[in-house]
């Protein structure tokens, strides 16, 4: 994913929010403030207990969801992009795109244990329960990393042909990715290892975020070109175009309300409902602050958690510039409900 590049300082508390309050859709109900320093990615949810892992610089901050309270770091994760989980190996990876390595933790007490080599610039990191591997997109080598959870080794590196973005699984036997330079979604057979389609994402472009409906076998890929495209996940036929916000780099899916949600740089949250396997309907979007274009969804609470920060006016002296800086001690949480 994009990653951004930041210097902040903030201390830990919960700022209660009511500026996004909506009377029916969903708004920002709070703002949990992370503190050090460092730009960000994903972010994800521990299998296990309330705590939020956070990508940030060159750690991971771990928070209490409900509390906003630190839990601890991950620490020497420099240019950390994803955090993923093997709940059945008591374990947690994170993919370090500086380091060019994942590092192993225990999700019980956050302590590392192991650092495993990978292709160039690690990036967006899966643990498929199917295949009980753990899967790593490296966005500079243009290939995929297999580690064995079991007993931290790399089993296999397959090449993908372009810059890989995000994966998912169908956990039963395919993996999904994203080819952002490519417009295009691979598909990895995990039983030989090898790719076996490619398929274009029709007017897609630059395609980041991918979510799946395991029941109704759909993929919604998140594009750049503010458009998400609902997939056949069996033959690759584009089912559905659906218009999302400006600077998707995030797309979720929660199963227990049927909904996609695309996080959106330009400040919103595309909500999406999936009414049955062909209809698709944009329910709202809701707004969030710019920035907060990655996300992970609660399934249990239904709540999404997004990070961001506030930004400087542009610099003039800087027309070029790609992203306006942050305001130093401002890196944050977002936490989006009803």
């Amino acid at each position: 994913m994009k990653y951004s590049h930041i210097t902040i300082f903030a201390g830990l508390a919960i700022i209660l929010t009511s500026g996004f309050a909506s009377a029916q859709g969903l708004h920002v109900l709070k703002t949990i403030p992370i503190s050090g320093a460092g730009g960000w990615d994903y972010l994800a949810l521990s299998p296990i207990n309330d705590n939020i892992y956070v990508s940030h610089g060159t750690q991971v901050n771990i928070v209490n969801k409900n509390t906003g309270d630190s839990v601890g770091i991950i620490p020497n994760t420099d240019g950390v992009h994803g955090i993923a989980f093997a709940p059945e190996f008591r374990k947690g990876f994170t993919s370090n795109g500086k380091l060019n390595n994942v590092s192993v933790f225990d999700i019980s007490t956050n302590a590392v244990s192991a650092q495993i080599k990978t292709g160039e610039k690690p990036d967006a990191i899966m643990y498929d329960p199917f295949t009980k591997k753990i899967f790593v997109c490296n966005g500079k080598s243009n290939n995929l990393t297999i580690i064995d959870p079991a007993n931290n080794e790399v089993i296999k590196t397959i090449e993908l042909g372009g810059k890989p973005e995000t994966p998912v699984t169908d956990l039963a036997g395919k993996v999904y990715i994203n080819i952002e330079d490519k417009n295009e979604i691979a598909v990895v057979n995990t039983k030989t290892w090898t790719v076996v389609n490619r398929w274009k994402v029709g007017k897609g472009e630059e395609p980041s975020g991918l979510a799946i409906d395991i029941k109704t076998k759909r993929l919604f890929a998140g594009c750049g070109n503010k458009l998400l495209i609902v997939m056949n996940a069996t033959n690759g036929k584009v089912v559905k175009e659906l218009p999302i916000g400006d600077g998707c780099d995030g797309t979720a899916f929660d199963p227990g309300t049927n909904t996609i949600f695309s996080s959106n740089g330009d400040g919103t949250l595309t909500v999406i409902k999936e009414k049955s396997a062909s209809d698709f309907v944009v329910v709202e979007n809701a707004p969030t602050k710019k920035g907060a274009r990655t996300l992970a969804v609660d399934e249990q609470t239904h709540k999404v958690y997004l990070p961001t920060a506030e930004f400087m006016p542009p610099n003039p002296q800087e027309p070029k510039q790609r992203r306006p800086n942050m305001v130093p001690g401002t890196f944050q949480v977002l936490v989006v409900g009803k």
